[in-house]
């Protein structure tokens, strides 16, 4: 019982370190995220998920080398190139064009097609079929699914690729709009 109770108090100064963390730092940590991101509310969204980096390592910001301030800002710049190369990891998508009019698409038509993929996708090895899963529905980059599933960053290029060219053979480019994937 003694030990839930320290552990209760470390994990209660631990939040309490966060909070102060973010009074005393969260508006610059905000105005920089801001510049880099050019948008308030992914700026947010970093400062947030640098503050729980932060909290995961709290040893590394009383290890006397650099300022607090320094450390954060740091993270934030990380986070955002992160964000970045993931962005542009993924195909780029396409935006309509006022000359282009949307094509109706009936609802069964994409029941059917998911149908369709989905069969298609079990039919890969479940090694290709969890790289597409976290590269493309995850969108993760290659670096973030290879952490994840525990393998080399290679690899998990070399099986996206084998894996989307077993779907191309599986059934027309055309139909699916895969035209674009690579």
């Amino acid at each position: 019982m003694a030990g839930f109770a320290t552990r209760r108090r470390r994990e209660t100064a631990d939040e309490e370190l966060v909070r102060t963390l973010f009074t005393e730092h969260g508006k610059a940590m905000l105005a920089y995220a801001t510049r880099l991101t050019g948008d308030r509310a992914a700026a947010e969204d970093v400062v947030q998920e640098a503050l729980v980096r932060a909290w995961r390592h709290l040893d590394d910001l009383g290890n006397g080398k650099g300022s607090v301030r320094g450390w954060l800002l740091t993270v934030v710049r990380n986070i955002v190139t992160d964000r970045v190369r993931a962005r542009n990891a993924r195909p780029a998508e396409v935006a309509e064009s006022p000359t282009t009019v949307p094509v109706e698409h009936d609802h069964a038509d994409h029941v059917v097609d998911t149908m369709v993929v989905l069969q298609a996708l079990d039919r890969l090895s479940p090694e290709h079929r969890v790289v597409l899963e976290q590269v493309y529905l995850q969108g993760r980059s290659v670096a973030e699914a290879a952490d994840v599933l525990g393998i080399p960053p290679g690899t998990v290029k070399s099986r996206s690729h084998y894996a989307l060219r077993a779907l191309r053979e599986h059934f027309p480019a055309r139909h699916l709009g895969m035209e674009g994937v690579a």
